[in-house]
C-alpha cells in the first residue's frame, strides 16, 4: 500500500543515518589512524569505505528515483501533496506566516562565516541552509548557515490536513528578514552526519554514569562528522566551502535529489488513510495467560507450571510481560523488579516508567 512504501523509504533513511553515525564513521577513524589490516571480507578500512561509498550512492539515486518518480504521483493521485511554497496561494501562505512568526522565527539565529568568525559547529542530523549573501556596502560577498529548527515538523501541514510543505522552505522564503540590507545571493539546504560510536571501558571507568555522560557530551560538541548531504544544485563555492569547514573530502558528500531528512516522511505516514496502510494487526494473548472465568490468571502459579513462551508482536506484550509486572508490581510479597530493556518503542510503555508506573497504570 502507498503509505507503507512512505513509511518504509523514512525507516530506510533512518537507519542509513545510523550506518553512517556508527558504522562508517568507525571505519573512517581505523583509516584516518593508519590500520590497513583486512577483516574477515579481505577489504582494509579505506576499501570498504569505497565500497560502502558506491552502495550508498547507488541506495541513494534509488530512494530519489523513486520519491520523485512514484511516491510523489502516487500521492497526489490520492490527494495527498508535497507542496512548493511557490506553488502556494495567499490564503496558505497567510496561514504559513503565522506559522513562521510564532515557531520558528524566534529560534532561528544565523551564524556568519569569515575570518573573524570561524565556521559553525553544525550539529549531527541538523537541516541547515547555506545562504551566499552580497553586502553592497562594502561590494563583498559573504556566508552564512541557518539551522532549521528541530523542534518543528521536517513537513508542515496545511490546513486541508493533506498537502505539506517542507520546512526549509518557508525559511527560505523568510531570509530577508533575518539578513538586513543584505542581498540574498543563492541558498541550498544541507545536512551533516556526526559519529554516534560510542566507547566506553567499562573496566577502567570509576564512575560508569559519569564516563557515559561525558561521551554523550564529547557527541553533542565535538564528534567528527562523517557525512555531508547537500541538495541538488549546490553551486560548486558552497560544497567547497562546507567541505572545508566539516574537514570532509568529496568522498563523504552526497547529492541528493530528494528532500535532506527523509525520515520526517513519518508525518504523511500518519494521515487517517486507513485504505493506504496494511490492515492493523491484533496481537492475541497467549492460551496460557488468557482470563479463565473473567478474572486474570495468578502468573506465579502459572509459572510454576513451567516456562511460558510468547510470540512478539503476534501475541501480546500487556497481557503478557505488561500483566505480569503488573501483577508482581502490586504483590506485596515482591520486594524489588529489575529489568534490562532494550530498544523499547513504546513511549508510553509502564514497563519503562518502572514499578510505580505500574501501579499507577
Amino acid at each position: 500500500p502507498l503509505l507503507e512504501r512512505v513509511k518504509f523509504i523514512a525507516i530506510v533513511s533512518s537507519n542509513l543515518d545510523e550506518f553512517h553515525q556508527v558504522r562508517v564513521a568507525g571505519l573512517l577513524e581505523q583509516a584516518e589512524n593508519g590500520v590497513t589490516k583486512s577483516g574477515p571480507d579481505g577489504l582494509t578500512p579505506r576499501q570498504q569505505l569505497d565500497t560502502t561509498r558506491e552502495r550508498v550512492t547507488d541506495l541513494n539515486n534509488n530512494i530519489d528515483r523513486l520519491f520523485n518518480t512514484e511516491i510523489i504521483p502516487a500521492l497526489a493521485s490520492e490527494g495527498i501533496r508535497i507542496v512548493t511554497y511557490a506553488d502556494l496561494g495567499q490564503e496558505d501562505r497567510s496561514a504559513l506566516e503565522r506559522v513562521f512568526e510564532e515557531s520558528i522565527f524566534p529560534v532561528l539565529t544565523p551564524l556568519a562565516v569569515d575570518p573573524s568568525h570561524p565556521f559553525p559547529f553544525i550539529s549531527d542530523l541538523s537541516l541547515n541552509l547555506a545562504v551566499l549573501l552580497y553586502d553592497p556596502i562594502v561590494n563583498a560577498r559573504r556566508f552564512a548557515r541557518v539551522k532549521i529548527p528541530p523542534n518543528v515538523p521536517r513537513l508542515i501541514q496545511l490546513s486541508d490536513g493533506q498537502r505539506f510543505v517542507p520546512i526549509e522552505q518557508i525559511v527560505n522564503h523568510h531570509l530577508g528578514r533575518l539578513f538586513g540590507g543584505l542581498d540574498i545571493v543563492d541558498a541550498s539546504t544541507f545536512r551533516v552526519t556526526r559519529s554516534a560510536d560510542l566507547a566506553v571501558e567499562e573496566e577502567e571507568a570509576d564512575d560508569l554514569l559519569q564516563a557515559i555522560e561525558s561521551v554523550l557530551r564529547y557527541r553533542q560538541r565535538a564528534a567528527q562528522a562523517v557525512r555531508l548531504e547537500v541538495e541538488a544544485g549546490t553551486s560548486e563555492d558552497v560544497l567547497e566551502l562546507l567541505l572545508q569547514g566539516l574537514e570532509l573530502t568529496r568522498d563523504e558528500a552526497y547529492t541528493r535529489h530528494a528532500p535532506l531528512g527523509l525520515a520526517g516522511l513519518w508525518s504523511v505516514y500518519g494521515l487517517d488513510r486507513p485504505e493506504l496502510k496494511d490492515p492493523v494487526t491484533r496481537p492475541t494473548t497467549q492460551p496460557r495467560l488468557a482470563e479463565r472465568s473473567g478474572k486474570p490468571i495468578d502468573w506465579f502459579a502459572e509459572l510454576r507450571k513451567g516456562d511460558i513462551l510468547v510470540h512478539y508482536p503476534y501475541e501480546s506484550f500487556a497481557t503478557s510481560m505488561g500483566a505480569f509486572l503488573a501483577q508482581a508490581a502490586a504483590d506485596p510479597d515482591v520486594l524489588a523488579i529489575k529489568q534490562t530493556l532494550y530498544r523499547t518503542s513504546i513511549p508510553d510503555d509502564p514497563a519503562i516508567g518502572g514499578e510505580e508506573a505500574i501501579v499507577r497504570t
